[in-house]
């Protein structure tokens, strides 16, 4: 379907701690990528940098053939959409208020079309709703848009965060540990929804600890440690790999599956 990011030779340093070493990588629409490796490996900044939380040193990003460069809004406006280990959900907030923060686009921002052109606010807020609403519905969660969030079991605060992340329909959806947490029905809807958002033409890359979910989800893999970019390849190929099981679990014997 195409490309959606690409980063070129992207460099970070804090003082002597590398982040990212030389990494260079490409999204395409449509596919799922995961990303893993140990504690500390980077996978987290290099999310940070692509998102604008973080400036690189050096180093270049593309998004649909662009410079991706700003802080954090400017490039969410852009079309990066990520969720966070944290959900950082406004905690005195309902779901549905959660979410309509998170619209990508919206005039009410605006004082002065606030003031003058109030019909087209109130058809945006309109649609934001909407949008929101059938996201809930995807994802069964229709009764909760009135629930104060923090009040909601933790599986569904984390599907909230996804379908706040997914307000802003932007083609690259970053995901840092979603399955944390989450099992049972919750792990099953976040599968299918993530799924679903690849075939609508979205690269989507995973940060994930749980193997079995990017087995079953991405279509392929590339292993971080110590800021850089070890091997690419299936997830399959990747945990066969005795250098690569040995630097995740810390002995060649450890069951990837555990």
């Amino acid at each position: 379907m195409g490309e959606i990011l690409r980063i070129e030779n992207l460099c970070k340093q804090f003082g002597g701690i590398v982040v990212a070493d030389d990494i260079s990588l490409t999204l395409d629409a449509g596919e799922i990528v995961g990303l893993i490796g140990p504690n500390g490996a980077g996978k987290t900044s290099l999310f940070n940098l692509i998102s604008g939380v973080v400036q690189p040193d050096s180093g270049r990003i593309f998004l649909q053939g662009r410079p991706l460069e700003g802080p954090l809004h400017r490039r969410a406006r852009a079309g990066v959409v990520r969720t966070w280990q944290h959900m950082r959900l406004f905690r005195s907030m309902t779901v549905i208020e959660n979410m309509l923060v998170a619209t990508r686009e919206y005039p009410g921002e605006s004082m002065l079309r606030s003031m003058f052109a109030t019909a087209s606010v109130r058809r945006a807020e309109a649609e934001a709703r909407a949008r929101a609403m059938d996201l809930l519905a995807r994802m069964g969660l229709t009764q909760t848009a009135d629930n104060i969030v923090v009040d909601l079991p933790f599986g569904q605060q984390k599907l909230i965060g996804l379908a706040r992340a997914l307000m802003n329909d932007g083609r690259c959806l970053l995901l840092d540990e979603p399955m944390a947490g989450v099992e049972g029905s919750n792990y099953e809807t976040m599968q299918r929804i993530v799924r679903d958002e690849a075939s609508a033409g979205r690269a989507v890359c995973v940060v994930e600890h749980n193997v079995s979910f990017i087995k079953d989800l991405c279509t392929h893999a590339v292993f971080m440690a110590q800021g850089k970019i070890l091997q690419r390849g299936s997830v399959d190929e990747l945990t066969r790999s005795r250098e690569l099981t040995e630097l995740y679990f810390g002995t060649v014997d450890a069951s990837v599956d555990a």
